[in-house]
């Protein structure tokens, strides 16, 4: 089949279904002519192409989603897109780049010429802000290291003493070298060195569980050349460490005390509770009741008071509370029954949800009940060559009512256009929520302009009908797209006739019925 063939078949696809000569209707149905004549054309295959890159559970509701056009994709992104929390994203995006440079700044320190300088030269191109592909291309360069990285030069090291591939700092100290080779090495250096070490040790917080991105810093300024102690303005960086570090352990340490201080609290209004609700209360825990009361801010500020109070708290509490225990075991088994039972009637209840057909908020057909009535109709027609027509609706603005008055006030409207749905509607039609905002009408025996006369009732009763919430009246409309069976070649055709009529209606202006005239 030549592809001025398909180019007429897909126009006359169109025209069959209703659709106007628009680019993205014609790529459509181009596309859908060159599967049907088994073609193979490139830009009929941008979709597939697209969803492959997407991550698997995005796949997933995509498919989920019955996705099958490049403009229901475009759509489906920009929807996600307008959930990103962008400053999420951004703070979590710092916080893997800082976590990338602190550990390529500790593979310099790592006593691998190659993977120093491979790690030296990523931490720049993560300050320089690199593109994708420079990005990519490093990436194989790490990639590379470590397919062809090769410690076989330890077994060199084997008449010298016993080599540890796993750790090298244990093999070097296995090393048996000669006191002369030891003598070589600056005593001043070696003593600076020991010293830096040191005062890098004394950075890291004692009680605090994390280092402060300062200490990170001077401490890798000092590893690298432990002669900048010396250095006047290194000096003041140190000292400005120290304090930073002696300030974290502090902030550990009000947190600790706060946390004590918190269970303390809950505890002795837990026994209060207790003691003022039993007739039981005894010497004993009248005591523990005074020892909680007098607890004092003084006592929090020391460990050893705060936790030899916690312990005798304990003790007591073990002690006179074996008859709550007793009782509370006597009681189990009838614990245990009553827990079963809420299982079995949430498993109870959860079933009758799935085999629900009816939507929870506006008390008509749910989405699973339309798809069971639109297949009935579509077998009745095929058979008898019965007519019907589809009605597609969307409360307009539905969103901006929602951040207006709240998600409560757009249940309310939800549930009130339903009920005008419902009223408005024959015994013998079906209406339902689609999904969403989105509602739709199965009109039986029905051509287009009876359901136009539909559309329009229900059009003009919500024009004209007080929607209120909490003493205050909220504006709405509603847009619709009407198409019928016998105009196009399927079910679906139809469905998406009427949902494209509903999205021309949006377009040129809202509150409004759109179909092919």
């Amino acid at each position: 089949m030549t592809i001025q063939t398909i180019i007429n078949n897909a126009i006359k696809r169109l025209k069959a279904e209703g659709k106007q000569l628009t680019p993205d209707f014609y790529a459509e149905a181009f596309c859908k002519e060159v599967k049907r004549a088994k073609a193979d054309f490139e830009d009929c295959n941008h979709l597939q192409k697209y969803k492959g890159m997407l991550a698997k559970d995005l796949q997933k509701e995509l498919k989920n989603y019955r996705v099958n056009t490049m403009h229901e994709f475009v759509r489906f992104l920009v929807s996600k897109l307008n959930r990103t929390n962008s400053t999420q994203c951004t703070t979590l995006l710092e916080s893997q780049t800082l976590l990338c440079k602190r550990a390529l700044q500790a593979i310099t320190v790592l006593h691998n010429e190659e993977a120093a300088e491979l790690a030296k030269k990523s931490i720049e191109l993560l300050e320089s802000g690199a593109t994708p592909q420079q990005m990519d291309e490093f990436r194989q360069r790490w990639l590379n290291f470590l397919t062809n990285y090769d410690d076989t030069f330890l077994q060199r090291l084997k008449e010298l003493g016993s080599v540890d591939s796993e750790n090298l700092r244990k093999t070097i100290e296995n090393l048996r070298l000669g006191a002369e080779k030891n003598a070589t090495a600056s005593a001043d250096s070696i003593d600076l060195e020991k010293v830096s070490k040191l005062l890098i040790a004394s950075f890291v917080p004692s009680i605090a569980s994390s280092v402060n991105e300062t200490i990170a810093d001077i401490s890798e300024k000092i590893r690298k050349n432990p002669a900048i102690i010396n250095d006047i303005d290194v000096e003041k960086e140190i000292k400005r460490a120290i304090s930073l570090r002696i300030a974290l352990d502090k902030e550990s340490v009000k947190e600790m005390v706060e946390s004590i201080d918190g269970v303390l609290d809950k505890l002795s209004l837990r026994l209060i509770d207790m003691i003022e609700s039993s007739d039981n209360s005894n010497s004993e825990i009248q005591a523990i009741k005074k020892e909680l009361e007098s607890y004092t801010e003084e006592s929090a500020s020391n460990f050893k008071i705060a936790h030899k109070k916690l312990f005798t708290i304990a003790v007591a509490l073990e002690e006179n509370t074996e008859i709550l225990s007793r009782d509370l075991k006597g009681h189990n088994s009838e614990v245990q029954a009553l827990s079963q039972k809420v299982k079995r009637l949430e498993k109870e209840l959860e079933e009758a949800r799935k085999d629900s057909k009816e939507d929870f908020l506006t008390k008509l057909y749910n989405r699973r009940a339309l798809d069971e009535f639109l297949e009935f109709k579509e077998a009745e027609y095929k058979r008898y060559d019965r007519n019907y027509a589809i009605v597609m609706f969307d409360l307009d603005n539905f969103k901006k009512v929602n951040d207006t008055f709240g998600h409560e006030a757009g249940d309310a409207v939800l549930s009130a256009f339903g009920k005008i749905l419902k009223k408005e509607a024959r015994s013998v039609d079906i209406v339902g929520r689609y999904g969403g905002e989105e509602f739709l009408a199965l009109l039986s025996d029905t051509d287009t302009q009876g359901g136009v006369v539909f559309a329009e009732k229900v059009r003009k009763h919500v024009e004209r009908a007080k929607m209120m919430y909490k003493r205050k009246e909220i504006p709405v409309t509603v847009s619709a797209g009407v198409s019928e069976r016998k105009k196009h070649v399927s079910l679906q055709a139809t469905i998406n006739s009427a949902d494209e009529y509903l999205y021309l209606a949006k377009k040129n202006g809202r509150n409004r019925v759109e179909y092919k005239k």
